[in-house]
């Protein structure tokens, strides 16, 4: 069987493809992916080895209306060109992730009666996945909440939002020994995101003393490339503060980075809330208040009603609840573990496998 996958815009939508094509890949199928062309889709698609198809899309700036007629031009045009694609290349089945170059790669396979799957990750959906629902066989969630946009309930299934197999296969002690922190020690991550969070690093920041005070207890704490330099000198560590508490701009291991601590501070992302979850790290999460339709602080409740996490807003994250939620979270082993158990209920560590099942049904439906 070969599949077109396809997806773009952010790694939110690239990364769970990836875990998808890898079990895909793992079961003997063909994988290809489609994408635009300057995206970060083809940089992280050719870093997997995944053959990798161009297409243009864009979307449209409700202040410049006249830019719809350009998008829909553009669209169309892409639309036209994947169908004649996709019967040359033979594909069976089609999985749509998000993003505006879904629309002429969903399109087109619609058109062919080459069956649509598309996966949602947050809880509220994508308006390229709420468009193309309407013409998939199957619409698979990371959160039931998701569903009340999809008119028929007869495709929904709820998969959970994969994660790629590096990240479950990374260990505490890789990674422990990959940061210089000991395995008695314990670590706290705080991370805002592939582009930081500067609300958070300065309440973070500002708890430094606090958070030192309390021996065995290590900081690695990921600023974003922007806020590195600003977030140093707010820290103004000395060299001895500065083995316990680690400060980096941006981390490219991060499977191993998650697999070492003990506890997390973070957004709200589904990238990160799958690989939180799957690992079943405690987390105290700030979601990113300007999300499209706030999916971030809905995401976030879906963990806290579960058990898995503590929230708090990031306009409140100068009152004194942040550090109490934060300072409970650190020092009671007891908090930690009852979270990480709750997090085993997403059953976000199958997600790959159930979404590879959904691809295989409609494909043999055909």
């Amino acid at each position: 069987m070969k599949v077109v996958l396809s997806g773009g815009g952010t790694a939110g939508h690239i990364n769970p493809a990836l875990a998808l094509a890898d079990e895909l890949r793992a079961r003997g199928h063909e994988v290809c992916f489609a994408g635009t062309p300057t995206g970060v889709e083809a940089r992280l698609v050719g870093q997997a080895g995944i053959e990798f198809v161009p297409f243009e899309a864009s979307g449209f700036d409700r202040q410049k209306p006249w830019t719809l007629i350009t998008s829909t031009a553009k669209i169309a045009a892409s639309a036209a060109k994947a169908k004649r694609w996709m019967r040359e290349a033979g594909i069976d089945a089609a999985v749509g992730f998000g993003g505006y170059v879904c629309i002429p790669v969903g399109l087109a396979a619609a058109s062919l009666g080459i069956p649509l799957v598309m996966h949602e990750q947050n809880s509220v959906m994508g308006m390229a996945n709420k468009f193309l629902g309407k013409r998939a066989a199957a619409v698979a969630l990371t959160y039931e909440e998701a569903a009340r946009d999809i008119d028929d309930a007869s495709k929904v299934v709820v998969t959970g939002n994969p994660v790629r197999a590096s990240v479950l296969r990374a260990t505490r002690a890789q990674g422990r020994e990959m940061l210089g922190i000991p395995d008695d020690a314990t670590m706290l991550l705080v991370f805002g995101g592939s582009l930081g969070a500067r609300h958070i690093n300065q309440a973070v920041a500002s708890l430094k003393e606090e958070l030192l005070s309390r021996e065995g207890l290590y900081v690695v704490h990921i600023t974003g490339p922007k806020e590195f330099d600003a977030t140093r000198e707010s820290l103004s560590l000395s060299p001895a503060e500065a083995k316990r508490w680690i400060v980096m701009a941006y981390q490219d291991r991060m499977a191993e980075t998650l697999a070492a601590a003990d506890c997390a501070i973070s957004r709200a992302g589904a990238t990160s809330l799958a690989e939180i979850s799957a690992i079943g790290l405690p987390a105290l999460l700030v979601p990113f208040p300007f999300a499209a339709e706030d999916h971030q602080t809905t995401n976030a409740k879906a963990y806290v009603a579960g058990g898995a996490a503590f929230m708090h807003r990031d306009d409140e994250l100068d009152d004194p609840s942040f550090a109490e939620k934060l300072l409970l979270l650190v020092d009671d082993a007891q908090v930690r573990a009852r979270m990480h158990d709750a997090a085993a209920g997403f059953k976000t560590q199958d997600a790959a496998a159930n979404l590879a099942d959904v691809v295989c049904r409609v494909a043999t439906a055909r």
